[in-house]
């Protein structure tokens, strides 16, 4: 056994044993990390990396909690939170920083406030901005990457800067190494109108609030859309709205969401997962790919389809 004491000697930021992680997570789901990690440097975030290596200890970060589902079993390793130490914003020269940590309202809110126009849709998006940047998050239209300029990382031990160009982004999805660690990115806005901003923003969360489960814990969208088709029109066609297993409900608010009313367990997510793209794949012949990432499971527990 590793005493958590040669991890917290190393850096100046916390860490903790054999910590939860449900109440870390939008679906309040998932078993405990061997090691919980709340860097407050650059050094911490590099030494804790070289920690995880030395020792062959999985590693992870996990920002808001959602778009994941943490197993029962949790995580045998370390995971990283960068909400306290990295959750600065500022302007300069009409670019916005948001370091990894920040919320996306926040960022969005922030960008209002500084006549930055391009990112008023993304306020309901329940992320981190180094998680919205990891999965290029999005939704009415616009992107994480859409005025994205570069981000900074941590990749095999050294800070670099990468331009958007060297990041791969394509519709839920980026071309970053798994063993980076954003800590950072940068935007360029063009100038709009705070009010008309702000507008547009209530606008869409009312719509948002309108059409989505916010109010029960879940990961928000399970599945990618399989364009032009919607998941959520695919697997409602099914008639699987509200079906429970366990304590997990596909929602009869939204098909694509899966929520937690029950002290739901992770393997009644998967059941309900694995149920939908059954179904889907027999009716349509189309393939549901997850988009919630799948953290701390043994094997992969997505059933193959035939």
């Amino acid at each position: 056994m590793i005493p958590v004491q040669d991890l917290s000697l190393h850096i100046e930021g916390n860490v903790r044993e054999n910590a939860p992680l449900a109440p870390y997570s939008t679906f309040r789901i998932g078993g405990a990390a061997k090691f919980f990690v709340e860097p407050t440097t650059i050094s911490d975030v590099i030494r804790t990396q070289e920690f995880a290596r030395d020792h062959a200890l999985p590693f992870f970060i996990l920002g808001n909690g959602s778009n994941v589902l943490i197993s029962d079993e949790g995580w045998d390793g370390i995971v990283m939170n960068l909400e306290t130490g990295f959750n600065k914003l500022t302007f300069e020269s009409d670019v916005i920083t948001a370091e990894a940590g920040v919320k996306m309202a926040t960022f969005v809110d922030f960008s209002i406030r500084h006549k930055r126009k391009g990112v008023e849709m993304l306020a309901g998006i329940p992320a981190t901005i180094g998680g919205a940047v990891w999965m290029n998050a999005g939704c009415y239209g616009g992107e994480t990457s859409d005025h994205l300029i570069d981000v900074q990382l941590v990749r095999d031990g050294k800070y670099i800067s990468l331009p958007k160009s060297d990041c791969g982004f394509q519709y839920r999805h980026s071309g970053f190494r798994k063993s980076d660690i954003i800590l950072s990115a940068r935007f360029g806005m063009s100038e709009g109108d705070p009010q008309e901003l702000r507008e547009i923003k209530i606008k869409l969360l009312k719509h948002r609030n309108e059409v989505q489960p916010v109010n029960i814990p879940n990961c928000g969208s399970v599945f990618k859309n399989p364009k032009p088709r919607f998941s959520a029109e695919l697997i409602e066609a099914e008639g699987l709205k509200g079906t429970r297993i366990g304590g997990a409900e596909i929602s009869n608010m939204h098909a694509n969401f899966i929520v937690n009313v029950n002290k739901a367990s992770a393997q009644d997510v998967i059941s309900l997962m694995n149920l939908a793209r059954k179904k889907v794949f027999e009716s349509t012949g189309i393939v549901l790919e997850p988009e919630v990432q799948l953290i701390g499971f043994k094997k992969n527990p997505i059933l193959p389809l035939p």
